[in-house]
């Protein structure tokens, strides 16, 4: 049973399977309609240079493109970065990039931010950001490589070349931050607007 109570839909603007399976779990009928929009694109215009602020625009930006197509409904936009200190990282292209990627972060600390912005006729509405801090052990070169070859194609899906939720939990000795957070979307404080908008029953 759908705990939503909006007159329109709520929407996702993401195919990201991790927050589809978020909302499902918490109770929420919803729609996942992919946002079309040039994220690096709007990045480099930006000049933003704040993993926590690039997360938020493009938040705002996938949930106001969807929205502009839904007139009535709540749209959810979310986005996540990846930082290394100042350094931003992307999805690995293959399994080369993947193992770079890796190897700069093996054994250091890298913050996840993780973002959600709420977009009703076009406007925004809600935003919130949430960080995790991840720390990887220390592998071997022979590791890695094993780690690569039983994850395969997945680790190009995830900035930083790792699901945390599947084979990637074998890189960590130290997590800081919420499950949530981490899958990438800011859902306690997500549920709370919600609750107070009155869009679901409990």
């Amino acid at each position: 049973m759908s705990l939503w109570r909006g007159k329109s839909p709520l929407i996702l603007a993401s195919q990201s399977g991790a927050r589809k399976l978020l909302l499902a779990n918490a109770g929420l009928e919803f729609k996942a309609i992919t946002a079309d929009i040039d994220e690096r694109g709007i990045q480099r215009t930006s000049k933003l240079s704040s993993p926590r602020e690039i997360a938020l625009l493009l938040a705002r930006e996938k949930a106001k493109a969807v929205s502009a197509h839904h007139p009535g409904s709540y749209v959810i936009g979310a986005d996540q970065t990846l930082a290394l200190g100042d350094r931003l990282f992307n999805k690995p292209s293959g399994r080369a990039q993947a193992m770079a990627q890796l190897h700069e972060l093996v054994g250091k600390s890298h913050e996840l931010n993780s973002a959600a912005a709420v977009a009703r006729d076009g406007k925004i509405i809600f935003e919130d950001v949430s960080v995790a801090r991840m720390t990887m052990r220390q592998m071997t070169e022979a590791e890695l490589s094993a780690y690569l070859d039983a994850a395969g194609d997945a680790v190009t899906s995830s900035v930083g070349a790792y699901q945390l939720e599947s084979l990637g939990i074998h890189l960590f000795e130290r997590i800081e931050g919420d499950h949530f957070t981490i899958l990438g979307l800011p859902l306690l404080p997500l549920l709370a607007f919600l609750r107070r908008e009155r869009l679901v029953a409990v």
